[in-house]
């Protein structure tokens, strides 16, 4: 029997080199006249152990990483292509501790399968979801996502079967699905590890989400700097056409969804749902006002579901597993899953998938193994550039969404940046600001000049110069912004500064006063 071996192709593994680890497989093997079948497979999301090498054996897959180029012949010479041992060898790939301690239902064939065989997709339960939905009737359809409790993944957290209603209820000839995969936000790559290693769930996603509101076409909106996930999400489209998956009467019956991808524009400011339309309609990326909401008038002023790329990439486990499956998962409010992203000054970085519940210090020390540096740390960024700063008396916060809203963080798009004690939390909160400037789209003057003004307080309050009055100032600002811009971008563009004001007041050089 020929060995099969997995090696990653998505980015991140790319990066670290799985492309010229490959490459000396292939031709290790070929000089050593030893036949191998090598499948490229999404990483596992280890990628403090990428690239991570696998081989299939009757026990199931053994894991071997992180392995550089110059590890290979000794690989072959102690025969890890039988699964046997070496200095590098993990064990067996699922008692892994990483994985062993994560529930992967969004993620569960991530860093299993091939992307684009759709053959392995099926075999993995693929699409199983899809047909489900395609013997009920829209209404139904809408009852299992809201019953589910699913919440919109990409930040706002907002119930997605409510959103769904409010599109199969809007009349009109035409309607929409839009796919948010302009994933900006710091620390974050989880929309990017289903698009390059799980393609088809998103697809299925969105064919069930046009099945539930009446919609026949979609688009995936996606960052512009991810080309590989375009080629494959364009690759995965074309295989899912072929298969009757996409296109007219889909898998013979009456109904019809097509899909397209379209790259963004490269400004953060289009990962907000309504600028994100005004980009795909071609126009200069400009939040719009609401009322009334994209479910009501959206893309062509037509009623459009809005979900990010794990939202949408979600919904076929639940119409496949059922809606209490998925209910069953979670605390409180906050069900099912979160893919967390572990990136900064960690000693192990990479993508978890845990019930909500869990606890930052057990990401931060259980997963991600404590600071890289080996000192203690200070404070972590949750959600994107726009989260708070958390400082160590917070890590007992149970990732939920009302836990961290009473805290006045956010969880946001599931992102969690480290910083060692080493950080100056005046400089990350002047950069909050900075950020914003060249961010904003410029339409609210809270926004676009609250975020310049900002930076000039900022620099008066480090320099001495009327502390007293210039703190006030800035929480005064703080407050216009959070209740007077059009969108989360200035609205937000306060959590982390006035966190680090309130939990670091020594960094803004305010050791002996009250902030």
């Amino acid at each position: 029997m020929t060995p099969k071996i997995y090696i990653p192709i998505d980015s991140s593994a790319l990066s670290l080199g799985a492309e010229e680890v490959h490459q000396a497989i292939l031709s290790e093997a070929r000089s050593r006249k030893i036949e191998l079948e090598i499948v490229r497979n999404g990483s596992r999301g280890l990628f403090f152990l990428e690239p991570l090498v696998e081989v299939e054996t009757s026990d199931g897959r053994i894991a071997y990483g992180p392995v550089e180029v110059s590890d290979v012949p000794s690989l072959f010479d102690k025969e890890f292509f039988l699964g046997k041992s070496h200095d590098l060898c993990l064990g067996l790939t699922d008692q892994i501790a990483w994985l062993k301690k994560q529930e992967r239902l969004t993620f569960a064939r991530v860093g299993i399968t091939d992307p684009l065989n759709i053959n392995d997709y099926e075999n993995h339960d693929g699409f199983k979801g899809l047909r489900n939905a395609l013997k009920l009737e829209p209404q139904s359809i809408v009852k299992e996502v809201t019953d589910s409790g699913l919440r919109g993944r990409g930040g706002a957290a907002f119930p997605t079967g409510i959103k769904w209603q409010t599109v199969l209820n809007a009349p009109s000839e035409k309607k929409y699905i839009v796919c948010n995969a302009d994933e900006g936000d710091s620390g974050t790559y989880s929309d990017r590890m289903i698009m390059e290693n799980d393609p088809f769930v998103l697809i299925e996603g969105m064919i069930i989400a046009g099945l539930a509101v009446g919609a026949d076409y979609g688009y995936i909106y996606l960052r512009s700097e991810y080309p590989h996930a375009l080629a494959v999400l364009n690759k995965a489209i074309d295989i899912a056409k072929e298969k009757n998956y996409l296109g007219k009467n889909i898998l013979g019956t009456k109904h019809h969804f097509d899909l397209e991808v379209s790259r963004a524009a490269g400004a953060y400011i289009c990962g907000e749902e309504t600028s994100l339309l005004e980009s795909l309609e071609g126009k200069r990326g400009m939040v719009r006002y609401k009322p009334p909401l994209p479910a009501i008038e959206g893309l062509y002023r037509k009623p459009t579901v809005v979900n990010n790329v794990i939202s949408l990439a979600t919904i076929p486990i639940i119409m496949d597993k059922g809606s209490a499956f998925y209910a069953n998962f979670g605390m409180g409010r906050s069900k099912g899953t979160l893919p967390i992203q572990l990136a900064g000054n960690l000693r192990n970085t990479g993508l978890i998938e845990k019930a909500f519940g869990v606890t930052l210090r057990e990401l931060l020390y259980d997963f991600g193994g404590g600071s890289a540096t080996g000192k203690p740390i200070k404070a972590v960024q949750v959600g994107g550039p726009l989260g708070a700063f958390l400082p160590e008396a917070q890590f007992d916060t149970p990732l939920d969404y009302e836990k961290f809203s009473a805290i006045n963080a956010v969880v946001g798009h599931g992102g969690i940046v480290a910083f060692d004690e080493t950080v100056d939390m005046s400089k990350l909160a002047r950069y909050s600001f900075e950020f914003c400037a060249i961010e904003s789209c410029g339409k609210c003057t809270p926004c676009r000049i609250g975020s310049t003004r900002g930076m000039e307080v900022i620099d008066k309050i480090k320099s001495g110069k009327d502390q007293d009055k210039n703190v006030k100032l800035l929480r005064d600002l703080g407050d216009t912004m959070v209740n007077g811009s059009l969108c989360a971008m200035g609205g937000m563009t306060p959590f982390p500064v006035i966190s680090a004001l309130n939990f670091f007041p020594q960094d803004f050089g305010l050791e002996n006063k009250e902030t």
